[in-house]
């Protein structure tokens, strides 16, 4: 399939889905869906790609749904403003979410609506110094969706999450590194050439090992301090009996950097 709404771009065990209608400021239609869904099922199928970068081309990374789009229609021939969720939204963020390979955000500009929260999805953000994050929804009268409301209120705390979600503020880079939403900002010059740098690290990293990481952060929240112990313990006996592991641990020994392969 040639991708028309995205491009893909593959390099040294990485690979950079950049939204890429920078006319409409990337904003999201049923075509970047489908293509978005076809270059997932790609990189994940792809055991040389280690870590997936999402990304806008030009000064946005995205604007969210593309309100021009036709909308989508139910039973009663009504419009329906939860069947393009259902269809599309909500299925894209449970699978970035879950995705088995490092995903990183890049925020190379204003990040906003359903973006934003399809960025928190991603394991790591990393923000251009001129980027925003706009949780907008409350601006022309609709609800957060694509896993906002809950995603923000884990990651800030429910108070602040609530005022980012009714005020509809934007929200600069530097500020989302306070708040905990951003790990790295980096000045509009050089962001580029950080974001390959971070994506490269993990890349090269225990790939094996990061997946059972994602596994424990992810189930944390859910479970008592005695379940999390003993999944700590039962995903240290896999990580341990890993290639990367022996390695690791060899690599120390000798005082070199280790050469890890993902298993």
């Amino acid at each position: 399939m040639a991708f028309t709404a995205i491009r893909t771009a593959t390099a040294d065990g990485v690979t950079t889905i950049t939204l890429a209608r920078p006319d409409r400021l990337n904003a999201f239609t049923s075509v970047m869906h489908a293509e978005l869904r076809e270059a997932l099922d790609s990189v994940e199928r792809d055991d040389a790609v280690r870590c997936l970068v999402l990304t806008g081309e030009g000064r946005a990374f995205s604007a969210g749904q593309d309100l021009t789009e036709e909308r989508m229609k139910g039973a009663d021939g009504a419009t329906d403003f939860g069947a393009r969720l259902e269809r599309d939204y909500n299925p894209l963020v449970e699978r970035i979410y879950s995705f088995p390979k490092v995903t990183i955000a890049a925020l190379n500009g204003p990040t906003v609506g359903a973006s934003a929260n399809i960025a928190l999805a991603c394991d790591i953000l990393l923000a251009a110094r001129s980027a925003y994050l706009q949780e907008a929804f409350a601006k022309i009268a609709l609800v957060p969706d694509a896993g906002g409301t809950w995603s923000l209120p884990r990651i800030v705390g429910a108070k602040r999450a609530l005022a980012l979600m009714l005020t509809a503020d934007q929200i600069p880079a530097d500020e989302l590194q306070r708040m905990g939403l951003v790990y790295k900002v980096f000045d509009d010059a050089s962001f580029r050439d950080e974001v390959v740098a971070y994506a490269r690290r993990f890349a090269s990293g225990p790939s094996a090992t990061y997946r059972l990481i994602k596994e424990a952060a992810r189930v944390s929240e859910a479970n008592d301090l005695k379940t999390q112990l003993a999944l700590e313990a039962n995903l240290q006996r896999k990580a341990g009996a890993t290639h990367d592991a022996t390695e690791g641990v060899t690599a120390f020994k000798e005082k070199r950097a280790p050469r890890y392969l993902g298993r």
